[in-house]
């Protein structure tokens, strides 16, 4: 049996300005928004990866603009931020926007979700800070990671 793991300092050489990875952002919640855009931004350029930064309006638009996209990236991460509210808004938003990266993702696009949802803003401010759980830059090294294993497994 074959374990693919891979190897920072060799495999992600693999990765340079010619591989492009946009990051599909919803600014809903500014403060939380550019967390994560700096967290992603910052694994992204310790790689030398080309970025580009695509703003929806919200976090349900965010799988919708990755299908219209997808051809142009080889990867993308998908960042924004959903806080529970009074209203079943909290769980359309939540459960629609995972399912419709799923569904992006089943069809082979290389996906790291960094849409975070939370209880309150705390939360949000807790989970995006690059210097406390960095959400964002798992998001990255997620979407990079699967970037990896597809080159490794479906490039001709």
């Amino acid at each position: 049996m074959k374990l693919t793991k891979f190897n920072k300092t060799k495999d992600f050489k693999k990765l340079d300005q010619t591989t492009k990875i946009a990051l599909v952002v919803s600014p809903y919640y500014s403060d939380i928004s550019d967390n994560l855009i700096s967290g992603a931004k910052k694994v992204i350029s310790d790689l030398n990866i080309a970025s580009d930064i695509i703003q929806v309006e919200g976090a349900l638009e965010i799988p919708g603009a990755i299908s219209l996209i997808s051809k142009h990236f080889e990867g993308f991460v998908a960042l924004g931020c959903v806080i529970r509210g009074e209203t079943s808004h909290y769980e359309i938003v939540s459960q629609n926007s995972a399912q419709g990266l799923i569904q992006l993702s089943s069809r082979g696009i290389c996906i790291g979700n960094g849409i975070i949802t939370v209880e309150n803003f705390q939360q949000a401010l807790e989970r995006s800070d690059p210097k406390k759980q960095d959400k964002g830059g798992d998001a990255a090294r997620a979407a990079i990671g699967l970037m990896l294993l597809n080159m490794e497994y479906n490039d001709d």
